[in-house]
């Protein structure tokens, strides 16, 4: 079966930082593309970062303008876990975060924010940042 599990939400004060996990041990995770959304409380669900599959050779990664320079992709094949750096968290940054899996051997494209892009998703993990 293909299962993400997500992890490592919590509650934060402004400023601080987080680091989610990922786990996929199901699947190769290296092979898929995969991205972080996040859905605040009564919006929709929003695109966070995106990581092309190791296959794809083509390294390309997204982030978000909300969180540039803020929050970072990255991915441990060997536990096939992938993980997203929440760092000077801000209250608007409060949401379920989710992880999510596309294609196989495929890379982040321009439209890679679009949820039907993805075929499985975790369950979500809560990130509150409050002081």
């Amino acid at each position: 079966q293909v299962q993400l599990v997500e992890s490592g939400g919590g509650l934060v004060q402004p400023g601080g930082s987080l680091r989610l996990s990922c786990a996929a041990p199901g699947f190769p995770l290296d092979y898929f593309t995969i991205a972080w959304f996040r859905q605040p409380p009564g919006k929709e669900r929003e695109g966070v970062s995106c990581i092309s599959s190791t296959t794809s050779r083509d390294g390309r990664t997204y982030v978000a303008d909300s969180v540039k320079g803020r929050f970072a992709m990255s991915r441990n094949n060997v536990k096939k876990t992938g993980y997203l750096q929440l760092n000077s968290l801000k209250p608007e940054d409060t949401a379920v975060y989710y992880c999510a899996r596309g294609g196989l051997g495929s890379r982040c494209t321009g439209s890679w924010g679009i949820t039907q892009g993805y075929d499985y998703w975790g369950q979500g993990t809560q990130v509150t940042v409050s002081s």
